[in-house]
């Protein structure tokens, strides 16, 4: 889609929808949220904070709600428009006529309310992968105390690299050879790549 550098724009170049979305707009435009333009399309915040976008495609147009899924709902207009999304909402039209300004307005103050009390769903952090000391190397550090010490004194990023270089070989001759190489680089405190970092 081209890139729009206004909300006016937005709307003209949905011309098919047009009038719908200026109704949209009026309504949001009449409470206090500022209007931005984010992703090319118009977006709606409250002290920086995203609460509601317009937006048109070929077969209907809409609201997005970031946090809709605190909205009570009462009149059945909302949508999860994707499973992925768990906070976001959509309510959807298909025609001028199925606007109803006066709901779409509580909706849309509701969504305000949420945002002053700080309803919002906050992106899960990724949780770090963890990782298996494979039995051959796990059987050398309980024969070898001073390289286990060594071992658990590594950040768990370069424990996890030595791990994985040995799960990498197919042979075992071969995780053999790379723990025999290894040992003395832990010994030192050193990672397996380390050499090439500050390169």
């Amino acid at each position: 889609m081209k890139k729009v550098t206004s909300v006016e724009e937005y709307i003209e170049t949905h011309d098919k929808w047009s009038e719908a979305l200026a109704i949209l707009r009026d309504i949001i435009n009449a409470t206090e949220l500022e209007e931005t333009l984010k992703w090319s399309a118009p977006v709606y915040s409250l002290n920086g904070k995203n609460v509601l976008g317009l937006g048109a495609f070929k077969n209907h147009f809409g609201l997005w709600f970031f946090n809709g899924v605190f909205l009570k709902d009462e009149k059945k207009l909302l949508l999860n428009a994707q499973e992925k999304t768990k906070a976001m909402r959509q309510m959807r039209f298909e025609s001028v006529d199925e606007i109803d300004k006066n709901a779409v307005l509580d909706y849309v103050k509701e969504a305000i309310e949420n945002q002053k009390l700080g309803k919002e769903i906050k992106p899960e952090k990724t949780t770090k992968k963890a990782f298996t000391i494979p039995d051959e190397l796990q059987q050398v550090l309980k024969k070898n105390t001073e390289l286990k010490t060594g071992f658990e004194a590594l950040s768990p990023y370069k424990q996890k690299e030595y791990c994985e270089y040995i799960t990498t070989a197919k042979r075992e001759a071969t995780k053999q050879t790379r723990i025999e190489k290894i040992a003395p680089m832990i010994l030192q405190g050193i990672g397996l790549n380390d050499k090439y970092k500050n390169c």
